[in-house]
């Protein structure tokens, strides 16, 4: 479930949530049309390519499981995204998705660590150098669980203690946090 493009490689490797996190979650989203930039979410992958990163997506798509709706549906909304991202000059190193519902038990659902160890073989990262991004403290999770810097999106307003290496607004916060202490990555 990957579709790795020809990126050079290297551990400056950001690895990054797709729903709430780059595009706006729609709620198990089937349909190609609705996938749309979270604003600033476009200019801050950008500016991480432009910096050198390389950016994989890892992405929960339970609704498969669930029987909301098809792989081919979860593919043609992969594929929207991946050319969106490319039109803006941000192109992704891999999409790696996890069909399963959560109570499959699945190793490639976050946070387990299946679909990172296949990215990092794949492309020939260290987990453990990357920079995991996510609006989910299962994404929090699955970096943690590797050994990678966590940044998690989340309302500013909320007081609660962050989980994550970095509590952020938005994935803008995140890239320049990133780009200007360069010790993150």
């Amino acid at each position: 479930m990957t579709t790795p493009a020809t990126i050079p490689a290297g551990n400056k490797v950001i690895v990054l949530d797709r729903d709430g996190t780059i595009i706006i979650d729609h709620g198990y989203l089937s349909d190609p049309e609705r996938v749309e930039f979270l604003p600033g979410a476009a200019e801050a992958l950008q500016a991480l390519v432009r910096e050198g990163y390389r950016l994989v997506v890892v992405t929960n798509q339970s609704g498969v499981g669930r029987g909301m709706f098809s792989v081919e549906r979860m593919h043609a909304v992969n594929d929207k995204f991946k050319a969106m991202c490319a039109a803006i000059g941000a192109p992704l190193a891999g999409v790696y998705s996890c069909p399963h519902g959560p109570e499959e038990g699945c190793n490639c659902r976050k946070p387990r660590r299946g679909l990172m160890d296949q990215a990092a073989a794949e492309l020939q990262f260290d987990p453990a150098q990357c920079v995991v991004i996510g609006d989910k403290l299962s994404d929090v999770e699955f970096g943690r669980g590797v050994g990678a810097t966590t940044f998690l999106i989340r309302d500013p307003s909320d007081g609660s203690p962050v989980a994550a290496d970095h509590g952020v607004s938005g994935l803008g916060e995140a890239a320049a946090l990133i780009i200007g202490n360069r010790r993150l990555s």
